[in-house]
């Protein structure tokens, strides 16, 4: 019988199972698991188990590959992930299914996909990203997000409908930020409304900007949405307002190292908004299969 530990935020989306309605769950497909919450300290591992499950959005999943990270573990347990947040972009991007017990069974018989990670450099406070990193209009809505009444945002459901509301309205006041940007060596400078270097799919309020990332494939998506295609990217967002998810047509290019200085200094590290020095130039490099997850 398979081992593992179950690694829950319970307080993650709506909060859809109680910690004792989850171990049954998993001990119903015939895998053994010792429940720890991510609120309390968890990083005792016990020997002798297979895999770790982590049940939460995916800000839990960045607090679990954080310590693993840390204590050097990242390659010797591989992660099941159970999407219990508001976004789930690493779960969507996984292509992992929306019934939690058919993800449950498919950890008997798995399959293992790598999982690259960027490193970050010259960032105080931030060293690595799951996501993405970038700058522009998606910071900004992570700033505006965080003073928004919590009665606004207390279901999944609207919390995302809120960020793409928000969002159309930033779009339409943002001014471009020129970045000096070198993408593999090539010069790609510019004033932009959003620079991001992906390993998702989607970012934030499930915004599929590169809709066919893969994150095990050993290379970043860099999407750059210049000012000259405001209207376009205000098309995407307003058309996801009204519930539809219309093609992606922004310009994406392919790289492993980065290097970015941007005249606008707020940024983000997957959900984390950071302060960038006026001097520093960001470099971000591809760290190739760093991690593992059972899909």
């Amino acid at each position: 019988m398979p081992k593992a530990t179950l690694l829950h935020n319970p307080k993650a989306g709506e909060e859809s199972f109680t910690p004792d309605e989850l171990v049954s769950k998993i001990q119903a497909q015939k895998i053994d698991v010792v429940y720890k919450s991510v609120k309390d300290e968890w990083t005792n591992i016990d020997e002798g188990i297979d895999f770790l499950i982590v049940a939460g959005g995916d800000g839990t999943v960045r607090k679990v590959t954080e310590q693993l990270l840390d204590l050097d573990l990242h390659q010797t347990y591989p992660i099941a992930l159970l999407p219990s947040g508001t976004a789930n972009n690493i779960g969507l991007t996984l292509g992992l299914p929306s019934d939690e017990d058919l993800v449950i069974r498919n950890w008997r018989d798995p399959k293992i996909k790598k999982y690259d990670v960027g490193r970050i450099h010259n960032l105080s406070g931030s060293s690595f990203f799951l996501e993405s990193f970038g700058y522009g209009v998606f910071p900004e809505l992570m700033i505006e997000m965080n003073k928004q009444d919590e009665d606004l945002k207390d279901t999944p459901e609207k919390k995302l409908q809120l960020a793409v509301e928000l969002l159309s309205q930033i779009i339409e006041n943002y001014e471009p930020a020129y970045c000096e940007l070198e993408v593999d060596g090539v010069d790609h400078s510019g004033k932009f409304l959003l620079v991001e270097i992906m390993n998702t799919r989607s970012i934030g309020p499930n915004l599929f900007l590169s809709p066919h990332a893969n994150p095990g494939d050993g290379e970043f998506e860099v999407v750059l949405i210049p000012e000259s295609q405001k209207e376009k990217l205000l098309k995407y967002v307003n058309d996801k307002i009204q519930g539809i998810e219309a093609p992606n047509l922004f310009d994406i290019c392919k790289a492993k190292n980065i290097k970015i200085r941007c005249d606008d200094l707020l940024a983000h590290v997957d959900d984390e908004t950071v302060e960038i020095h006026q001097s520093a130039e960001v470099r971000i490099e591809l760290i190739t299969g760093m991690l593992e997850f059972m899909v």
